[in-house]
């Protein structure tokens, strides 16, 4: 595994920014679903900054 491709976030926040596909049909399962993955990434990265913060402080 190549190190350039190990922190390659841009899948990750094309998740986050990407439009709507018009052509996809969706339902409230899938909305769902797709709300919790994002809430459970920002989470996660909150925690993250948390963890670091506190790391670099002390």
């Amino acid at each position: 595994m190549e190190g350039r491709n190990l922190f390659n976030f841009g899948p990750a926040l094309g998740y986050f920014f990407r439009k709507n596909d018009p052509d996809r049909k969706t339902n409230f399962n899938l909305r769902t679903m797709h709300f919790i993955n994002k809430l459970s990434m920002a989470m996660f990265l909150v925690g993250l900054c948390v963890v670091l913060y506190r790391l670099f402080t002390r």
